[in-house]
């Protein structure tokens, strides 16, 4: 059984000085009378009447317990619920290079990456996701994890500075592989979120491909910027000034990572695109979830209130006739 409005429950706790106000006045009440001997009244048993002296006190506290509980919205609750899932783990792989802070995307590509990124992570929450960076150099920031909203703290934490500047896309992929190779899921997926062309690292992208393809993971590449002139905001003693950058990524190296792994490749050119592409992601890498759900609720409440109006009508005819006074 469940409450609609369990706070009415608390007035039950008014009952606990009403009883010790009735026992109170009940001592005060006694009478006594001086006689020589009480042996020969030992012979007379207490009448039914003195017994049962306090019932209409009971029945009145029945009353007033019958009517709270009422008040609270008993319900009976039936409800059951199978749920069979496939899992899908997700690393994603997020570029932290200088050139992520350009502003074609707003408030600019990291901030906007992170924001659409964590919408992702919060549509899937039967999923094991975790977060890799990358700049020149590459590490975990969170492994893989149900615990999602450790993971969006931890993906709101990122920032441009957090590792040298550089693009090592084969670092980061191959980190993020190596992160997934073992995992025990049907299906395991990268989301590579890139702006510019590998340009430092040990394992060129393609190796790192290769390597995924061998542990059955896909990659879903996307290359988030437009193409041509853009303000990037560098920092100076006089404050933050703009720099014109050309804006470029290897389209082709992304398009033949997402081929060889049979994922799919993206260019997100503005908030919306971006945003868009993560829902495809979604769609396509959608959970397997089959689920049966019966939820049915009884109201209860006229049960109580039936015995609060049976309690009170026995008090008032018990009082009028059994116990009775005469003044």
């Amino acid at each position: 059984m469940i409450f609609h409005n369990p706070e009415y429950l608390f007035l039950i706790l008014l009952i606990v000085p009403v009883v010790f106000w009735y026992v109170w006045e009940m001592q005060k009440s006694d009478a006594s009378l001086q006689i020589s001997s009480h042996r020969s009244l030992l012979k007379f048993p207490p009448s039914r009447k003195i017994k049962f002296r306090h019932s209409l006190f009971v029945l009145r506290t029945l009353a007033m317990a019958s009517i709270i509980i009422a008040l609270a919205r008993p319900q009976a609750s039936n409800s059951w619920r199978t749920q069979n899932t496939e899992g899908i783990d997700i690393m994603m792989t997020l570029d932290l290079s200088g050139t992520m802070m350009a502003e074609d995307l707003k408030p600019n590509r990291l901030e906007a990456a992170k924001a659409v990124a964590s919408e992702f992570i919060l549509a899937r929450p039967s999923d094991n996701i975790g977060l890799v960076v990358f700049a020149r150099q590459s590490f975990t920031q969170c492994p893989l994890t149900i615990d999602h909203a450790v993971l969006i703290n931890l993906f709101n934490s990122v920032h441009y500075g957090l590792i040298d500047d550089g693009t090592a896309i084969g670092l980061g992929l191959a980190n993020a592989v190596n992160r997934i190779k073992d995992s025990k899921a049907k299906s395991k997926v990268i989301i590579l979120l890139t702006d510019g062309s590998n340009n430092c690292g040990d394992i060129a992208p393609i190796t790192a491909a290769e390597i995924a393809k061998t542990f059955g993971v896909r990659i879903y590449t996307i290359g988030v910027g437009t193409r041509g002139i853009v303000n990037i905001p560098v920092p100076t003693p006089m404050g933050v000034q703009y720099q014109q950058m050309q804006s470029e990524f290897d389209s082709k190296s992304l398009q033949d990572i997402a081929n060889l792994t049979g994922g799919k490749y993206y260019n997100a050119t503005d908030n919306r695109k971006l945003r868009q592409i993560y829902q495809d992601i979604d769609k396509l890498e959608k959970t397997k979830i089959s689920v049966q759900q019966y939820s049915k609720k009884e109201e209860q409440f006229y049960v109580f209130a039936l015995l609060a109006f049976i309690f009170l009508t026995l008090e008032i005819l018990f009082r009028n006739t059994v116990f009775r006074k005469i003044p």
